[in-house]
């Protein structure tokens, strides 16, 4: 059941992250996402299951990548390049596996504590990009597996219907013809320029 919220903002419906990752990666674009009141409306994601050979999930569990196969609306946090974070959701309508990176958001919210955090002025590197996205917003592996709908992640619905655009995940070696990356179209905070 959604619970209308103060601001006219309303948590997301019972069930959102049980469906597959490409629909889950799609009826992200538009959300607010916030971590500890920190964050922004999410713009960019990518989607990644079992089935697919650029997954972290393609080789079955193992304990880097448990908690995509836990239940879904749950935090899957990993390091790449032994460098930065990354927060994905944890999404499955049917074998588990499948998980949605937050890839950009448009920073609204505690933009002053990105900015410290960021070290930039630049609202458009504060959150365009995985990693930066988790620094702007104080995600590291204390929050792997953590549960989506409790604190310190808020996530309300969007409003309206955004015009959602797709095309190729980038940043893979594997798979890359697959059109799951999923972005709001005309967004200036994205990672990388739509194609």
């Amino acid at each position: 059941m959604t619970r209308a919220l103060p601001s006219g903002l309303a948590v997301l419906p019972d069930g959102f992250f049980a469906r597959e990752a490409p629909a889950v990666a799609r009826a992200l674009i538009g959300v607010r996402l916030l971590v500890n009141g920190v964050g922004g409306r999410v713009v960019e994601t990518e989607a990644y299951d079992a089935g697919d050979p650029a997954s972290h999930s393609y080789r079955g569990p193992t304990p880097r990548n448990a908690p995509m196969f836990g239940p879904p609306g749950h935090a899957y946090v990993y390091r790449i390049y032994g460098l930065h974070w990354c927060l994905n959701m944890v999404c499955s309508a049917g074998p588990p596996g499948g998980a949605v990176l937050i890839r950009a958001i448009e920073p609204l919210d505690g933009v002053e504590t990105m900015r410290q955090r960021r070290r930039s002025p630049d609202p458009r590197l504060l959150c365009g990009g995985p990693g930066r996205l988790a620094q702007a917003l104080g995600v590291d592996a204390t929050l792997n597996g953590a549960c989506l709908d409790t604190s310190p992640f808020e996530l309300f619905d969007r409003v309206g219907e955004p015009i959602v655009e797709c095309g190729r995940r980038v940043g893979i070696r594997t798979a890359i013809d697959t059109p799951w990356r999923f972005w709001l179209e005309g967004s200036p905070f994205l990672s990388r320029p739509a194609s």
